[in-house]
């Protein structure tokens, strides 16, 4: 895919993960006049980036970067190269690589890859925290909205189903900010946990209080035995099935 997203007659450059053990080559070397054989795709064998982190010689050196996923500005130590990325069967991507590792050891040393070999490694790591927003909003969808547990028969109900929730995430969110405005949210605490922002989870669970409490039609009949249940009790079961799952 990489290969192919730099042939298009606009390239698009790509930054994603890249495994400590990725196999890494030099680039091939110049092929000589009358040399036989198919050209080499890849040059000599590079240590993998796994092997670096404890390396004497691995040129670290500090970038700050703000707001490193809230935490503020952030020193991370990194060290850079380029390397011809290469799995047998598969085009040899030419790349820039880039090794993680946090000096307070809050995270475990990790690489990321891009096909832009002029990108500078804090211009990478930016990047690659654009992508948080996207990686969260799947996660949700998936945990509260049913994206990817959906069953059907038809190959179009598929390729519904998955935008419509993901526009169903979209609304729920604007509802929920829409109706934040109108009046206070009171985020849910727990004893060992408390929250200062709300999540998506508190969204939807808002959205629900206020559509339930929306009537739209009456099917009960008036009986005698009908037994109004209290106010306090009725939210209190209310609260309840609008974090359910």
């Amino acid at each position: 895919m990489l290969e192919a997203l730099r042939q298009l007659p606009k390239p698009v450059q790509v930054v994603t993960r890249l495994r400590l053990d990725a196999a890494l080559y030099h680039p091939a070397p110049e092929r000589q006049a009358k040399q036989l054989g198919r050209p080499r795709k890849v040059g000599k064998r590079l240590p993998t980036l796994k092997a670096l982190i404890d390396h004497p010689y691995t040129p670290w050196y500090t970038v700050v970067l703000q707001d490193w996923y809230g935490h503020g500005d952030y020193a991370l130590e990194v060290a850079s190269h380029t390397a011809v990325w290469y799995h047998t069967g598969l085009p040899a991507v030419l790349i820039r690589w880039v090794l993680i590792q946090d000096p307070k050891g809050k995270f475990e040393p990790q690489a990321l890859l891009c096909t832009d070999l002029s990108a500078q490694p804090s211009q990478i790591l930016h990047w690659f925290r654009q992508r948080w927003q996207l990686e969260v909003t799947f996660e949700e969808v998936r945990a509260h909205l049913g994206v990817e547990s959906q069953r059907q028969w038809s190959k179009l109900a598929i390729l519904r189903t998955t935008p419509a929730l993901l526009a169903l995430f979209s609304l729920v969110t604007l509802f929920a900010h829409s109706l934040q405005g109108q009046s206070s949210f009171a985020l849910p605490r727990a004893a060992w946990y408390q929250k200062s922002l709300p999540t998506f989870t508190d969204a939807l669970a808002l959205v629900r209080q206020r559509l339930w409490r929306v009537r739209t039609f009456q099917m009960s009949t008036g009986k005698p035995d009908t037994v109004n249940v209290p106010r306090d009790l009725f939210d209190a079961w209310s609260d309840l099935l609008c974090y359910a799952a």
